[in-house]
C-alpha cells in the first residue's frame, strides 16, 4: 500500500525528486459479438463491452471512458460512459443520443432520420489519483478502435424548448451566480420570462444554471422594447448607457434546434391592483397606483397608501405589465413573510390583508417585501 501511494505521488507530482510515469502501455477492447450484426439501438437496453487492464506494470485504481465516433480515425469522438472496471454495460440511449449529436454536427438534420451507419468504439483508460478524484492524464492509453458495422438509429436528441428557467447577475450581485436573480415564468405564456432588474454601465449576463458556462450576453439576444436605447453592449454584457431600473421580459422562440432570444426593455412600472386602490375597480393602471421607482439597485419601490381596507376575498396585490394583450393577473406577485411571493405559472395566490394608509416596500434585488 505504502509503495502505491508513493507512485500516485510520483505521477501527480514530478519535480525532479520522483520518477516520472512510465510507458507506453496496452490496452484491449474486446469486439462485442453484435458489432459484426445490425444493432438497433431502439430495441436494446445496453452494449456490453470488456477490455483487458492496461499494462502498468503494477496494480493501481483505473477509470475506464468509453468514446464514439463516426470515423475510425475518432477525431470526433465523444465519451458516452465511465467505469470503474473494464467490464462495461452502456445504455444504448446513451449511445443513441451521442451518435445523433454526432451526425447533426456533420450535418444532418432531423428529417434524414432514422438512418443506418457504422460507428466506432474505444476505450480510454487512466489512472486515479489516491484520493480519488483526479484522473492521472499522463497514464492515459487508447485502446484499439472496434467497429460496429451497422447501427440502426432514429432521432434521439430531447426536444429544444423555452428554457423554463434563467437567472441574472451583475454588479447588483457582486457578479455572484449564487446571489443572483431568478427570471419569473408568465402564467401561460412559457415562451415569456420576467424580472425587475437594476442595470449599470457594466451590464448584466444571464444563464439558464448558475454559471458562466454558456452565459447570455449582448450579443445573443435581440433587445426591444420602450427602452432598448439604454442598452448597449459592455465587453459582451448587456449594459445600459442610462444605468437605473428595467422591467425585463425574455421571449424565447424555438427554430429547429436553435433558441432565439428577445430581450424587451420596458418601463419599471408596477403597479398596486384589488380593494385597496381609490377606484376598488380592478382595473389595469388605475391613475394614482403606480409604485414610486427608485434610483439605486438596494433602493426600494413604494407603493402609494392603501387607500381602502381590502376585501376578505382579494388581498394586497400587485403586478407588471409584461405584453400589451396579457392579462395583469399573469404577472401578478404578493407579500409574505417579508418576501415577493410571484405568482409565476402557479395558481391563486393566498390573501393578505391591507388596511388604510399602509403602503408596500419592494425590493426587486433581493425579492424581499413588506407591507407597513
Amino acid at each position: 500500500m505504502v509503495c502505491t501511494l508513493c507512485l500516485f505521488t510520483a505521477c501527480n507530482d514530478d519535480n525532479g525528486s520522483n520518477p516520472e510515469l512510465g510507458g507506453p502501455y496496452e490496452l484491449t477492447l474486446y469486439a462485442p459479438q453484435m458489432a459484426q450484426y445490425d444493432i438497433d439501438l431502439a430495441q436494446s437496453q445496453s452494449l456490453d463491452l470488456v477490455c483487458t487492464y492496461p499494462n502498468y506494470g503494477f496494480p493501481t485504481t483505473v477509470n475506464y471512458s468509453v468514446e464514439i465516433a463516426l470515423n475510425e480515425g475518432m477525431t470526433d469522438a465523444i465519451e458516452v460512459g465511465s467505469y470503474s472496471s473494464p467490464t462495461m454495460s452502456v445504455p444504448t440511449k446513451d449511445i443513441a443520443i451521442a451518435l445523433t449529436t454526432l451526425a447533426m454536427n456533420a450535418g444532418k438534420t432531423e428529417e434524414d432520420f432514422p438512418m443506418e451507419l457504422p460507428a466506432y468504439l474505444r476505450v480510454v483508460a487512466r489512472m486515479v489519483s489516491a484520493d480519488n478524484l483526479t484522473l492521472i492524464e499522463k497514464s492515459r492509453v487508447n485502446s484499439n478502435v472496434v467497429k460496429l458495422n451497422n447501427v440502426k438509429l432514429e432521432f434521439s436528441l430531447p426536444p429544444v424548448l423555452p428554457p423554463t428557467e434563467m437567472y441574472i447577475i451583475g454588479d447588483f450581485c457582486g457578479n455572484n451566480w449564487d446571489n443572483g436573480l431568478k427570471m419569473v415564468p408568465v402564467y401561460d405564456n412559457p415562451d415569456l420570462l420576467w424580472h425587475m432588474v437594476f442595470i449599470d454601465a457594466n451590464g448584466i449576463k444571464m444563464n439558464e444554471t448558475q454559471s458562466d458556462d454558456g452565459a447570455i450576453g449582448f450579443d445573443d439576444v435581440t433587445v426591444t422594447g420602450d427602452l432598448a436605447g439604454d442598452i448597449v453592449n459592455k465587453d459582451g454584457r448587456i449594459a445600459s448607457s442610462n444605468p437605473g431600473w428595467y422591467l425585463a421580459v425574455l421571449k424565447t422562440v424555438v427554430v429547429g434546434r436553435d433558441r432565439i432570444y428577445t430581450l424587451e426593455m420596458r418601463k419599471p412600472e408596477v403597479w398596486l391592483m384589488g380593494t385597496v386602490t381609490p377606484g376598488g375597480a380592478w382595473a389595469e393602471f388605475e391613475d394614482g397606483c403606480m409604485f414610486e421607482v427608485p434610483t439605486t439597485a438596494d433602493g426600494e419601490f413604494v407603493s402609494p397608501a392603501f387607500t381602502n381596507e381590502s376585501a376578505d376575498d382579494s388581498g394586497v396585490r400587485a403586478y407588471v405589465k409584461v405584453g400589451s394583450s396579457i392579462d395583469w393577473w399573469k404577472s401578478e406577485f404578493r407579500v409574505f413573510d417579508n418576501k415577493i411571493d410571484y405568482r409565476g405559472a402557479g395558481g391563486d395566490q393566498d390573501r393578505i390583508k391591507g388596511m388604510p394608509g399602509q403602503k408596500m416596500y419592494l425590493n426587486f434585488t433581493k425579492d424581499e417585501g413588506r407591507i407597513q
